[in-house]
């Protein structure tokens, strides 16, 4: 076996395919969340919602939260808190997309810090991913 000299390799987060449908097909957030808990992408749309909408403490609390089922879910995938999680991989965007969505709550509460260590984290996760969710 040949060593990775590169770093770790890319974690991709298994399909949902029945989440990832209901949420492709504009099923209202709220219920994706009841059926699918632990579905990050759903609570990213709460979140961007929240946003749109001019509440940044709900969109907070529901970025949050879908930021950390995410992490739960990445590292039952093998991921070691680093390293790449490509936004291409179409189940690895509900957690990108939460975590974008707590870097923009974060700045319009004034967390400074939180809007950083989240810019660079969806940053350092993937490069191509600030561009494709609004954050450059």
């Amino acid at each position: 076996m040949v060593e990775n000299l590169l770093g770790p390799e890319p974690t991709r987060l298994p399909d949902r395919p029945e989440a990832q449908a209901a949420a492709d097909g504009g099923t209202d957030p709220g219920k994706i969340v009841r059926a699918y808990p632990d579905f990050s992408e759903a609570w990213a749309l709460l979140a961007e919602r929240a946003l749109h909408a001019g509440d940044p403490v709900a969109a907070y609390a529901y970025a949050r939260t879908g930021y950390h089922r995410g992490l739960d879910q990445l590292r039952r995938s093998g991921w070691k808190g680093f390293g790449p999680v490509p936004w291409d991989h179409r189940p690895n965007q509900g957690f990108l997309r939460a975590l974008a969505a707590l870097a923009r709550a974060a700045r319009e509460i004034g967390e400074d810090e939180e809007w950083e260590r989240c810019s660079t984290f969806l940053a350092d996760s993937d490069p191509k991913a600030p561009a494709a969710l609004g954050l450059v």
